[in-house]
C-alpha cells in the first residue's frame, strides 16, 4: 500500500507526469488514481487532511460517491478503517500526542491489512514511547511482524503532512499563543516546508508543495483560521517588539529570535526553526544561527514566564546614595 500512495503522490504532485499521462489515458485516469487514493480518501474523511488533486475537478471528486461504487465488502473495510481510526485518535489524544495521530493512522491505513486482533490502547502506546520515528518504525516492525521500511513510509508521511495542516498540533484554535506558534514552526520543518517569497504556508507552484518565506513562517500562523482551515488576510503586517540580547532569552516556546535580518521561532531544547531562502524551512541550534536578540510577535500571547523577563529586564535601574562618612 505504501508504495501505491508514492506512486500516487508521483502522479498528483509531478506536473510533467500528471499531464503525461492525462494526455495518453484520459478519463481512465480518474478512476486509477480514484482506486490508488483509497487509503488517502479514508484518511479524508476522519478530517484529518485537505485532499487535493491538481488536475482534477473536485467537483466530480466525491468521496461518498466514489465509496459507494464499491463493492460492499470493499465499503465494509473502508468503513472499519474510519472506525479503528477514530478508535486510534481517542487514544492518543488520552496519553497527549495528538500530534502524532495523522502518523498513526496512515501507518495503520498502509500495513496493517493483514493484522488480526488489532488493539488500539497497545497501538498508541508504541508511539507515547518511541523516543523519535526511526525506533518507532523498528517497534511496530517486532511487535507486528511487520516490515515497514523507514525511508520508504517517512517519505509518504512527509507528503501526506505536507498536503495538509496539522489540526492535532493545536493547544487553543481561539488564542493566538506562544505553544502553538512553537507546534505551527516545528510542523513546517517537519512537513518540509519550501521557500517561497510572499508565501505563508500555503500551497505554491507546479509541485504545489507549502511555502513560506522568512516573516511568512510566522505569519502565516497569525493569519491561519484553524476553524475553517483557510487562511485570512485580516492581518497584513507582523509586529515584534525586540525585548533584549539572545543571553536573556527565556527558555520557553514561541519566543522569537533576530539575527538583524531574519527571524526566527524558538521550539525548545535549544533549536529554532526559521524560513530561509537557502533551504527552505530549516531547524538549527539557537548557538549556530547568530541570533543575537529576542523578541515577542505583537498578535501573539505569551505566557507570565515571558512577561516577568520582559519587567526583569526594563526595570528602571536604581542607586544607592550614600553620604560622607557612611
Amino acid at each position: 500500500m505504501a508504495r501505491l500512495l508514492m506512486i500516487l503522490a508521483k502522479i498528483l504532485v509531478d506536473k510533467k507526469t500528471r499531464d503525461k499521462v492525462v494526455l495518453f489515458i484520459g478519463s481512465i485516469l480518474v478512476g486509477f488514481i480514484l482506486l490508488l487514493a483509497a487509503p488517502i480518501i479514508a484518511l479524508y474523511s476522519l478530517e484529518n487532511t485537505e485532499f487535493e488533486a491538481p488536475g482534477i475537478d473536485k467537483s466530480a471528486f466525491s468521496e461518498s460517491d466514489f465509496i459507494a461504487q464499491l463493492p460492499s465488502e470493499k465499503q465494509e473495510k473502508i468503513e472499519h478503517t474510519q472506525a479503528v481510526g477514530d478508535e486510534i485518535e481517542a487514544e492518543m489524544t488520552s496519553l497527549g500526542i495528538a500530534d502524532q495521530i495523522i502518523k498513526a493512522q496512515l501507518i495503520y491505513m498502509s500495513y496493517f491489512d493483514e493484522v488480526e486482533n488489532f488493539d488500539a490502547n497497545f497501538y498508541a502506546h508504541l508511539f507515547y514511547y518511541a523516543p523519535y520515528d526511526e525506533v518507532l518504525i523498528e517497534s511496530l516492525n517486532q511487535n507486528y511482524g511487520l516490515a515497514i521500511d523507514y525511508n520508504e513510509f517517512m517519505r509518504t508521511y512527509i507528503f501526506v503532512m505536507n498536503s495538509t495542516i496539522n489540526k492535532y498540533m493545536f493547544t487553543d484554535t481561539s488564542t493566538k499563543n506562544a505553544a502553538d506558534l512553537a507546534a505551527w514552526a516545528e510542523n513546517a520543518y517537519l512537513s518540509e516546508w519550501q521557500y517561497a517569497d510572499n508565501c505563508y504556508g500555503e500551497r505554491s507552484g507546479e509541485d504545489r508543495l507549502r511555502c513560506a518565506d522568512n516573516v511568512g513562517l510566522i505569519m502565516g500562523y497569525i493569519r491561519y483560521d484553524a476553524e475553517n482551515k483557510v487562511f485570512t488576510s485580516d492581518t497584513v503586517d507582523m509586529y515584534y517588539t525586540e525585548q533584549g540580547s539572545i543571553d536573556t532569552m527565556p527558555d520557553i516556546k514561541g519566543v522569537g529570535v533576530y539575527n538583524g535580518s531574519e527571524f526566527g521561532v524558538y521550539v525548545g531544547n535549544g533549536e529554532v526553526v526559521f524560513s530561509s531562502a537557502m533551504g527552505g524551512v530549516q531547524c538549527q541550534r539557537l548557538t549556530d544561527g547568530g541570533w543575537t536578540a529576542w523578541c515577542t510577535f505583537d498578535a501573539v500571547m505569551y505566557p507570565q514566564e515571558v512577561q516577568d523577563r520582559i519587567n526583569e529586564l526594563h526595570e528602571p535601574a536604581t542607586e544607592t546614595l550614600t553620604t560622607e562618612g557612611e
